[in-house]
């Protein structure tokens, strides 16, 4: 992989079904081992429950205030700063709890795809 910078395309941010704001910074065949997304959720929010089959993935919190639920017991708050290690095959949600956007970084190991996603239905 040649060394290069990649510029954040803003007019690439989407609406996921997952319930967030979702920008693809880094997910390409060329590097399979990692992929960056920018995750931004309004407040009053929260995300669909689900997991990925088969990645790693972690929630480097960047702005606004969230409760992130992991697993079966995990329960925490979260701020700027703080980073949410979700392994694979583990649900997981999370809550804007602010006033403000929460804005993190979902950062997936081996690169996300969208065949590794797995909604979770609510009882």
């Amino acid at each position: 992989m040649p060394e290069t910078i990649i510029h954040a395309d803003e007019s690439g941010e989407y609406w996921s079904h997952e319930g967030c704001h979702i920008l693809e910074l880094v997910n390409q065949d060329s590097d399979p081992a990692v992929s960056i997304a920018r995750a931004r959720v309004t407040p009053d929010t929260q995300t669909c429950w689900h997991y990925l089959e088969g990645v790693t993935e972690r929630y480097l919190i960047a702005q606004g205030r969230g409760s992130v639920e992991v697993g079966e017991s995990l329960v925490a708050q979260v701020k700027a700063g703080d980073i949410v290690l979700i392994p694979a095959g583990i649900r997981q949600r999370i809550r804007n709890t602010g006033s403000d956007d929460l804005v993190f970084y979902a950062i997936c190991s081996p690169r996300f795809t969208a065949s590794c996603y797995r909604s979770v239905r609510e009882d």
